[in-house]
């Protein structure tokens, strides 16, 4: 692997560890850089409470006009409820605005209160179209001069033109409500972006009289937490023995059944079998991807269950809860960077290591690489203690402060180490220090971290140290996936995989299926790298999970194009319509066939047609409602049929003509691409089927573009339509001095000799004619492949010639029989009958 990858392979342990402890870099930089509020004050928000009570409406508001639908009514009161939810959350707004996790709620709260009045607006159309129908009917009131209409008519237009007043007034409401909501999502937006910026650039005097503070404060806060911890296990053993020692049991019971099944399972691609002398990269991938998940998970899951059996168990308290499961979690953190550490640099196993550097270094590198995840992990932890015990904020930005420094220095001593190897060097070469660049940039984002750290900014110079290690990580990790995704996709390399041997053996399939499920395969790593990795770093980088979730539903449902509005959920949907479309109409298709028609004896060829237009007819439909599903509106396909039509007319009907010709090839497939074909005198092979032409390469490698229309108005001949059986013939004339069924015998001997010749149906010969000089033969025969017959005849013609010369027989072939003068004849030969040579097709004298 190139020196980009060595650097960014050292990375990879570091930053996962921060993937599990560290949490996020804003998180952290704004603990490190804003004052710490007392532990009371820090508890996590409680629920929004639910939605109050609706206020007693005015008497318009409260009941519905006479005769108004109850559509109407149901939009108002939905518009009403909107109103007080918008005035609520902008309330909440104002106490929320050191909260970037709360504002990011609200935010999506109030994105879907905008699709709630979009949608209110947009029920009501339909009543509106009812009502202007309805009024057209109605006509206009009649003038002074012309009598009066009736009573109840005039009543009701009264009642429609009132109940279309409402329903317009409820359109600008509506209108006037969105406008508010994107106000208010713009000022939430506004208001984290301010947060997270003063976050980063706040700035803070760091002094040793800070230093001092913060080092009297630890000694404080140690004793406090040495009595909180003292006290909880005093209490637990005492008062909560059985539910303490039930809870770690069911943890170990957990962790040991997961470990042991996934150990039954993967054990394949876990364990470095000692007989591998030269794995490959993908196996070398694998099983350092396995062997360091198992385990982590095994240990995730003894984590995590023992931290829900003593919550279950009531055993933790409050103020020990937060320090337990940080504890639990930077535990797990360790044991992954150490194992995925010792699974990538492989420092006892060469063969096994994914980045070419010696053994020297890759010992050497272990040693920051634990450092830096441990720093990351205490730090973390620290703040998590801090904040519960209610710590002071300068011993919040001390710690951040001493986490920078020392993440720089390692940084800057990673410079120091000299891993990396020449190509045609062994493992156990002394290495070579890190190219230039590599080193130099250690060396200056060590040192830029320490400055701005020096400088006063403790909250940036944590953010960006987690940000180097996190993001570099999970790029690595992305970078790492990709090459994954490259080496099962690439040709014949999911074959060797034990999912390709199993598929192989299971099911029989082929090469080319193998390296269509691995090219698959590797797309679909592609996908789940990209999908799971990048909200991480949008994670690092101070996005909630709201955010995230508010635009993946976006991307699913909603994806503007300028005009155009595409939702993949509906895409989605229509696709799986129209596949449920398609087989129910080639189910029908075989049912009617096989159980109506085949009842009716109905004939063959209409037997044909009415599955074929079934066919038509279900395919067609299915793909209306895949595209009404889809979201697609129809109207633009009359807009394309009125094109069509408008086309036609002013003389296109050649173009249409040929559109449509080439719709039915590619439905009907009278032929398709690698078809050997005759149509009038073209003769080749079909190498392109588009919807004007058809693309013909002759057997002298000239591509002829031929219309379709004329593929479909006449007649084509295709040699490999069903199968690429096909029969050759072979001419055979002998002189009457032969034995016919010895010629016979010998064609048969010859023919079934050939190799390539087929047993099942077998080759015939066929006395054909009797001719003036000769007695001719057809030698009929079957081959595999069309394709191949005239090879086949060449060497069965070789062979009959070689046959009938040790035989004996006359000429199998026909004989060119020259003039002679009259002279040169004897009256015998002039008594003798006359000859007809078949290469000249003239009457000759035959020469004694």
């Amino acid at each position: 692997m190139r020196s980009a990858g060595i650097f960014t392979a050292t990375l990879i342990a570091i930053s996962l560890a921060a993937l599990t402890l560290v949490g996020g870099g804003a998180a952290m930089a704004q603990q490190a850089a804003q004052p710490q509020q007392p532990a009371q004050a820090q508890q996590p928000a409680t629920p929004s409470p639910a939605t109050p009570p609706p206020t007693p409406q005015t008497q318009p508001e409260a009941k519905a006009e006479k005769g108004a639908s109850p559509a109407l009514q149901q939009a108002e009161d939905q518009l009403a409820q909107t109103e007080r939810e918008l005035k609520r959350i902008a309330d909440r707004v104002d106490s929320a605005r050191e909260d970037d996790t709360l504002l990011a709620e609200l935010r999506v709260e109030v994105d879907a209160l905008s699709k709630q009045i979009i949608a209110t607006s947009v029920a009501t159309r339909p009543r509106l179209e009812e009502i202007k129908t309805r009024l057209a009917e109605l006509g206009e009131p009649p003038a002074d001069d012309q009598p009066p209409e009736e009573a109840i008519v005039t009543e009701e237009r009264k009642r429609l033109v009132a109940e279309r007043g409402a329903i317009n007034a409820l359109a600008a409401r509506a209108e006037s409500l969105a406008v508010e909501a994107t106000k208010l999502a713009n000022r939430i937006t506004s208001t984290r972006r301010a947060l997270f910026s003063n976050t980063l650039l706040r700035h803070t005097d760091v002094s040793a009289e800070m230093l001092s503070e913060a080092l009297s404060t630890t000694v404080d806060e140690s004793k406090a937490l040495w009595r909180s911890v003292g006290s909880w296990l005093t209490f637990a053993w005492n008062y909560k023995r059985l539910p303490l020692l039930s809870a770690i049991f069911l943890s170990l019971c957990a962790a040991l059944l997961f470990l042991v099944g996934s150990y039954r399972l993967f054990s394949p691609v876990i364990m470095r079998r000692e007989d591998d002398d030269e794995p490959t990269y993908f196996r070398q991938l694998s099983v350092a991807f396995w062997s360091t998940l198992i385990p982590t998970l095994a240990l995730t899951a003894f984590a995590g269950s023992s931290y829900f059996f003593l919550s279950s168990f009531n055993v933790l308290r409050p103020d020990i809860a937060p320090i337990i499961a940080v504890t639990l979690g930077m535990g797990v953190a360790l044991f992954f960077v150490t194992s995925l550490a010792n699974s990538v640099l492989s420092p006892e196993q060469s063969k096994w290591r994914l980045v070419r550097v010696s053994d020297r270094g890759a010992r050497m590198l272990l040693a920051p690489i634990f450092a830096m995840a441990l720093v990351n992990g205490l730090d973390y932890l620290l703040g998590s203690i801090s904040e519960a015990l209610g710590s002071p904020v300068v011993l919040t930005v001390a710690k951040s402060f001493l986490a920078s420094i020392i993440i720089g220095l390692i940084l800057m001593s990673m410079a120091l180490i000299r891993p990396t190897l020449r190509p045609n060097e062994t493992f156990d070469a002394p290495g070579r220090p890190w190219p230039r660049v590599i080193s130099v940039s250690l060396l200056l984002l060590g040192a830029g971290l320490i400055a701005i750290a020096l400088s006063g900014y403790v909250g940036l110079s944590r953010f960006i140290a987690t940000q180097i290690i996190v993001t570099g990580a999970i790029l690595v990790m992305i970078y790492i996936g990709i090459l994954t995704g490259r080496s099962v996709s690439k040709q014949g390399a999911f074959a060797e995989t034990m999912a390709g041997q199993y598929l192989e053996r299971r099911f029989q399939f082929e090469q080319v299926a193998l390296d269509q499920i691995g090219l698959l395969a590797g797309l679909g790593i592609y996908a789940l790298v990209l999908l799971f990795f990048i909200p991480l770093i949008l994670l690092q980088w101070g996005f909630q999970i709201a955010d995230i979730e508010a635009w993946v539903y976006r991307a699913v449902t909603d994806i503007k194009i300028g005009t155009i509005t595409i939702s993949l959920a509906g895409i989605l949907a229509g696709v799986l319509l129209f596949a449920f479309g398609y087989l129910v109409t080639r189910w029908t298709q075989r049912w009617i066939d096989g159980n109506v028609m085949a009842r009716s004896r109905v004939d063959a060829g209409v037997r044909n047609s009415i599955r074929t237009g079934i066919g038509y007819v279900g395919v067609g439909l299915a793909g209306l409602f895949g595209l009404s599903a889809a979201g697609i509106d129809l109207s633009s396909l009359a807009l394309v049929a009125g094109a069509l039509s408008l086309g036609v007319g002013f003389g296109l009907q050649n173009i249409v003509s040929n559109f449509v010709s080439g719709l039915i090839l590619l439905v009907e497939r009278p032929f398709k691409v690698g078809d050997w074909i005759v149509s009038g005198t073209t003769e080749g092979f079909v190498r392109r089927i588009s919807v004007r032409a058809t693309e013909i390469e002759t057997f002298q490698h000239q591509s002829i573009m031929m219309p379709n229309s004329l593929l479909i108005n006449a007649s084509v001949g295709n040699w490999t339509h069903r199968n690429r059986l096909g029969r050759s013939e072979i001419a055979v004339t002998v002189t009457y001095a032969s034995d016919p069924r010895r010629v016979i015998e010998l064609l048969q001997e010859i023919a079934i000799s050939h190799p390539m010749v087929l047993k099942n149906p077998g080759p015939s010969v066929v006395f054909t004619a009797f001719a003036d000089e000769r007695m001719t033969f057809e030698l009929r025969i079957y081959v595999a492949d069309v394709l191949t017959a005239n090879g086949v005849r060449n060497d069965i013609r070789i062979a009959i010639y070689e046959r009938f010369r040790d035989e004996g027989i006359g000429a199998p072939f026909p004989m060119k029989i020259e003039d002679v003068t009259p002279e040169d004849v004897t009256p015998e030969e002039a008594a003798a009958p006359e000859a007809v040579s078949p290469v000249s097709g003239q009457r000759q004298h035959e020469r004694t």
